[in-house]
């Protein structure tokens, strides 16, 4: 039985308001800068409440950008950004899902040697085979394309693991009777596994779009066109201004721009991202 405290109870809500206080403290600060103008920024007297260049700022910096530095629209960025963290995701569990699914359900020489060479890929992440990734990419024409920004991030080992680990606690009565009624292997792969990986896929796809939004050495490397810039080159690039101070309400306006995607593709999947993370029931 749980007694009733109201002293703790008390407690552990100043606590988590505290917790919210100090995450949303700079998120707050962010957006505060974002609507003042470079006089404002540059003259040391910082306001907590929110200037009148809102709509200034945020329409300059989604429709004009920041010649200055080099950075196209804001809207460009945000949609290459888009492009790249869906197209990851969406790959990253297409391939993995599949491979999880060949390696449990089907029987050919070396599984799980294939399976445990997949695992070790771990030990190999971008930054330390991105030269000769980036030679591939040149050597196939795909530098400065959205086929160069994805398709050397869309294999995840990760993945494939959690797949696996699932496939392997659904009970085999399950296939038999598929079998047993005729279901071919795709078919049962896509009337019964993928209903039963709903959650998983979810949970993955949440984590997987932040992982491609992030993307912040690759995109450097395998882009020059202003074209292709995602949001998270274009604020470094009007950081890094040469001969000049960085414009702050502008990088703060992109930075909240930028922000909002992730938030949204979160909110709108929680209920299915923390299931697919805690829910044991098959």
């Amino acid at each position: 039985m749980v007694e009733n405290r109201p002293f703790l109870a008390l407690l552990r809500h100043l606590v988590l308001i505290l917790g919210v206080a100090l995450l949303a403290l700079p998120v707050w600060l962010a957006f505060v800068a974002s609507t003042q103008d470079g006089g404002e920024m540059l003259s040391g007297q910082f306001s907590l409440l929110p200037s009148g260049h809102l709509i200034e700022n945020y329409t300059a910096v989604l429709f004009q950008g920041l010649a200055s530095a080099g950075v196209p629209p804001v809207e460009r960025m945000i949609f290459n950004s888009l492009t790249m963290a869906l197209a990851i995701s969406v790959g990253k569990i297409a391939i993995s899902i599949l491979s999880a699914f060949a390696i449990v359900y089907f029987r050919f020489p070396l599984r799980k040697t294939i399976f445990w060479m997949i695992f070790l890929t771990l030990m190999l992440p971008v930054e330390v085979r991105i030269v000769p990734t980036f030679q591939v990419v040149s050597d196939l024409g795909l530098l400065n394309s959205t086929a160069g920004l994805t398709l050397p991030l869309i294999a995840s080992a990760t993945a494939t693991f959690l797949f696996r680990q699932f496939f392997l606690s659904v009970p085999p009565e399950l296939a038999e009777a598929a079998r047993m009624d005729g279901a071919g292997p795709m078919r049962f792969f896509t009337d019964i596994l993928l209903p039963l990986s709903r959650t998983n896929i979810a949970a993955l796809f949440v984590i997987l779009f932040i992982y491609g939004w992030n993307q912040y050495i690759w995109p450097f490397v395998a882009t020059t066109d202003e074209s292709h810039y995602t949001v998270v080159m274009g604020i470094q690039r009007m950081v890094a201004v040469p001969d000049s101070e960085p414009i702050w309400n502008v990088v703060m306006a992109t930075a909240i721009l930028g922000m909002l995607p992730p938030v949204l593709v979160v909110l709108a999947m929680q209920r299915l991202f923390v299931k697919g993370l805690v829910d044991s029931e098959k």
